[in-house]
């Protein structure tokens, strides 16, 4: 056979081969003929054992073609995020959140420089691109003032709540020290702290103003069986931290979609939390067994309201078929229950662990939302009865001002509050091996997250957004929230064509009012 055919032959998975084989022969006569004994003589023959289990196992055909060498590719794919994020990802490329928009917070929540110079790097040009028309005319907002009351007239102790608040996080899927640190850093600068479905734990019992959430699992609340215990529920309503009572219907990042909690983590600290049997495996359900209607729905919030002496109590939803909201509302008129405020969570809302399918294509994004039940609320006459609430990706003041200027009064952050707390979007909170200690039970980790610094962080980062809020409208000609209006916010339609808000998302006018609409039943 010529050497142009014999070469031709070999391909990658040959040449390694004949490498290791040579290697193999080598330390062998090192060893023999010289007495050479040597730690890294052991290098080709652990070599020739990795390529031997390479090329006979069968699962992966990449080692199995190219033995050794291909065990790169995994190594390769392990550390691609890491990479990406420090070496090749541009300031407004990351996702779910870019670089210019993490790098806001740690700097807030440092108390570091939070200027940018040598001007924007966004298009202003590009179809899509937001922006606020600023007035000539600037005042100077009172941060007094960046509060709601949230109660309605039959609450007897409504909570008067930041504008900015930390949005739903259960213990467990947060670990000890993080749960620690975001209720300090709410106490220390005066707002909310939702606990998330997974109970109130003693981490979330530091001082700071607590907002209960009640999931389909009922956890803290539930007996034996799972369903609803009243007499649970109503001992941890009447805490004194506890400040109002979410009940939870979907989550933007998996609506429709319940949980599980695996034997192996359900640990006797967690079953006491949540008020089940330590190491079994529960499951939450994808929808709630209290209820089955609108009007089963509003009895219970009822009931919540009663067990609680009265406290706010709403609701938190993903929209997603209109009809069903709307028949809630309706059954509001008829039950004559009303929630004290209704939560909505955009579909661009974040989760530790959901299928594909949910996070991409479920739920109706944050802006058609609150612009759809700020408008059905006011058709039904009820707007000024029930506040709004709004989570999703609200971590800057114009995030803030487009979410209140749409109709909420209010917003929560989640993802906004990890970074605050050293998140590096290292996209492994399903692993349980965050890297700093956040979304992880493992002691190794969370232990290096120490809460004296991390509680001034997130406490440092309300405050320092909301100072930033505060300069943004006042920019804007604005000194409350409440007088921010749609029209103040455009954006580009087109090419050459811009449309401000009130354009954009309220075209249709009220069609009627609550009278009318009871004349009408």
């Amino acid at each position: 056979m010529s050497q142009k055919k014999l070469f031709g032959k070999l391909n990658a998975r040959h040449i390694i081969w004949l490498i290791t084989l040579s290697f193999f022969t080598g330390t062998l006569f090192l060893v023999f003929y010289y007495k050479v004994h040597s730690i890294f003589l052991s290098a080709p023959l652990i070599a020739l054992l990795l390529v031997l289990i390479d090329s006979t196992q069968t699962k992966h055909s990449v080692r199995k073609n190219y033995p050794l060498v291909g065990r790169l590719r995994y190594l390769f794919e392990s550390i691609r995020p890491e990479f990406r994020q420090y070496f090749f990802e541009g300031e407004l490329d990351g996702k779910p959140f870019n670089r210019r928009q993490r790098s806001i917070v740690y700097q807030r929540a440092k108390n570091e420089k939070q200027t940018i110079s040598f001007g924007m790097q966004d298009d202003p040009n590009r179809i899509g691109y937001e922006w606020a028309a600023h007035s000539v005319y600037p005042k100077k907002a009172d941060e007094k003032k960046f509060r709601t009351l949230i109660g309605g007239l039959n609450c007897l102790q409504p909570y008067n709540a930041s504008i900015y608040n930390i949005s739903a996080m259960s213990y467990g899927a947060l670990s000890k020290t993080a749960i620690t640190s975001l209720n300090e850093g709410a106490k220390l600068g005066n707002f909310a702290h939702n606990t998330g479905e997974g109970g109130i734990s003693d981490y979330h019992l530091m001082g700071g103003d607590l907002i209960w959430q009640i999931g389909t699992g009922y956890f803290g609340c539930r007996d034996e069986k799972g369903n609803f215990s009243s007499e649970l529920f109503a001992e941890k309503a009447n805490y004194e931290q506890v400040k109002m009572i979410e009940l939870k219907l979907s989550q933007g990042a998996k609506p429709g979609h319940g949980g599980l909690l695996p034997a192996e983590k359900n640990t006797p600290e967690i079953a006491k939390i949540r008020s089940i049997k330590p190491f079994t495996t529960v499951h939450s359900p994808s929808g709630h067994t209290a209820f089955s209607n609108a009007t089963e729905l509003l009895y219970f919030i009822g009931q919540l309201k009663e067990l609680s002496n009265f406290k706010p109590v709403g609701f938190k939803i993903c929209i997603g078929r209109k009809d069903e909201f709307i028949d809630i509302v309706k059954a509001m008129l008829h039950t004559k229950i009303y929630p004290d405020f209704i939560t909505i969570d955009g579909a661009e809302g974040g989760t530790g662990a959901a299928p594909l399918e949910f996070i991409d294509y479920m739920g109706m994004a944050l802006s058609d939302a609150i612009v759809f039940v700020n408008q059905t609320l006011k058709e039904y006459g009820l707007r000024d009865e029930i506040k709004i609430l709004a989570s999703g990706k609200i971590i800057s003041a114009f995030d803030i001002a487009k979410t209140l200027a749409l109709g909420a009064d209010a917003c929560y952050s989640a993802r906004g509050m990890m970074f605050a707390l050293g998140c590096i979007q290292a996209l492994q909170c399903d692993s349980g091996k965050c890297p700093v200690g956040i979304a992880t039970q493992d002691k190794s980790l969370y232990k290096g997250l120490d809460v004296t610094d991390k509680r001034v962080r997130v406490a440092n980062f309300h405050k320092n957004t909301l100072k930033a809020f505060g300069e943004f409208i006042g920019a804007c000609g604005f000194e409350n929230p409440k007088e921010i209006t749609p029209d103040f916010l455009y954006k580009r339609v087109e090419h050459n064509s811009n449309q401000n808000f009130t354009e954009i998302y309220y075209k249709d006018s009220i069609k009627y009012n609550r009278e009318e609409f009871m004349n009408l039943n």
